[in-house]
């Protein structure tokens, strides 16, 4: 039994010998080997530690555009709300509260109370706009999209300090309380540009609407959901809640931002197996032309006894070396380029760019196999040619 055990590890010994004689005698052949399978793994890591930034990039860039959902009072005349802009009806500001607490799994995010009122200043007729905090519901805490308004303070549109030569640090009057200009809203082109922003408490003591609002605003999160029809899944969720609510959707905005985080997803899925597909093409057309140009030596190994195991194993082994050391460099140089050129790219997501040292592991082990399949075919070419004929043709 001992001398059995032995034998057999004498004889792994020799094997693995034999591999390590082959790797040095076909330098080249082994290093471009190394190479396309440190290609493959660096572009996969990169790929996986990109991708969720990439989706959250694009999801922060859509939302740039801005809202998607208009949640108002349900007696606003439409035609009316179509040419002000805003609601002339209101509704309890507690709206915002049904909306943002309770369970988890609704179908919105990003919830903002506001109130609009037409109002005459210093000559004008401007659009008195109060931002309340934005919220969330709960598990879909996010970055806000909107920016908060400090009490006491006013945003000018940009036609109107343009006009009355307004700017940051001010003290305006409006109705008869004093406000600093906090900023002045860069050029729109739209009504904006005649629009004073507050803070919701100070709209609604201005207008002696305290406590009301006349419009909700918030994002879909529905983009992946597999309906032609999500507005009906929104208005069901909203409306069961605020029946007395009415609830459209801004339609160009959310199916922009459809499309493109499908575009994205979609862009993964087809790249990775192209990359994949490309590299086992490489490694095995390299596997087959170490095996071409080795007929000889195959053969006369055949011929002294070497069986179709110890040569398998010669080729194999020596796949098996080539995707441990392609996956270590592949993931170092992975994780060093996203890492580097990660944050110019993705700069609004930049600080979600880590290394995953769990595919470290998932990579010593794939990569090795995908490096022996690859070298498959061309090893069982070279266990079955008949040696005879080989040496004959040499």
């Amino acid at each position: 039994m001992e001398i059995g055990l032995k034998k057999q590890r004498k004889s792994s010994m020799l094997t693995v010998a034999l591999i390590f004689k082959e790797i040095a005698h076909r330098k080249i052949n082994f290093v471009l080997g190394v190479l396309a399978v440190a290609m493959a793994v660096t572009l996969l890591v990169g790929f996986v530690i990109t991708e969720k930034t990439s989706s959250r990039e694009t999801a922060r860039i859509m939302l740039n555009m801005g809202f998607n959902l208009r949640i108002i009072p349900k007696d606003t005349d439409m035609n009316k709300f179509l040419i002000d802009g805003f609601s002339d009806q209101t509704m309890p500001q507690e709206y915002l509260d049904i909306l943002a607490g309770g369970q988890k799994g609704f179908s919105y995010n990003h919830l903002l109370a506001t109130l609009h009122r037409k109002i005459s200043w210093q000559g004008f007729d401007v659009i008195l706009t109060g931002l309340a905090t934005e919220v969330c519901p709960p598990g879909k805490e996010r970055p806000p999209m909107s920016y908060e308004i400090e009490p006491g303070t006013v945003y000018i549109g940009y036609e109107l300090a343009t006009r009355l030569k307004l700017k940051k640090g001010d003290t305006i009057e409006i109705g008869e309380q004093s406000f600093t200009i906090a900023g002045c809203l860069s050029e729109s082109g739209s009504a904006d540009d005649i629009r004073i922003q507050s803070n919701i408490r100070d709209a609604q003591e201005i207008t002696g609407l305290k406590g009301r609002i006349n419009e909700i605003q918030a994002v879909d999160c529905l983009c992946f959901a597999p309906t032609d029809d999500p507005l009906t899944i929104l208005r069901e969720e909203i409306v069961s809640r605020l029946p007395e609510a009415k609830v459209f959707q801004a339609k160009k905005i959310a199916e922009v931002r459809k499309q493109q985080r499908i575009f994205v997803q979609k862009y993964f899925d087809i790249i990775v197996p192209f990359v994949i597909i490309i590299c086992a093409a490489w490694v095995g057309i390299l596997a087959m032309m170490n095996v071409r140009e080795r007929r000889q030596e195959i053969g006369v190994m055949r011929a002294l006894g070497y069986g179709s195991g110890k040569i398998s194993l010669l080729f194999l082994g020596k796949a098996v070396v080539i995707g441990l050391l392609g996956a270590a460099l592949g993931f170092v140089l992975g994780t060093v380029l996203a890492m580097t050129f990660g944050p110019y790219i993705f700069k609004l997501t930049a600080g979600n760019i880590k290394p995953v040292y769990g595919l470290l592991g998932w990579f010593m082990v794939a990569a090795p196999l995908f490096s022996a399949v690859c070298s498959l075919v061309p090893t069982m070419t070279a266990v079955t040619q008949d040696p005879v004929v080989t040496l004959r043709e040499e």
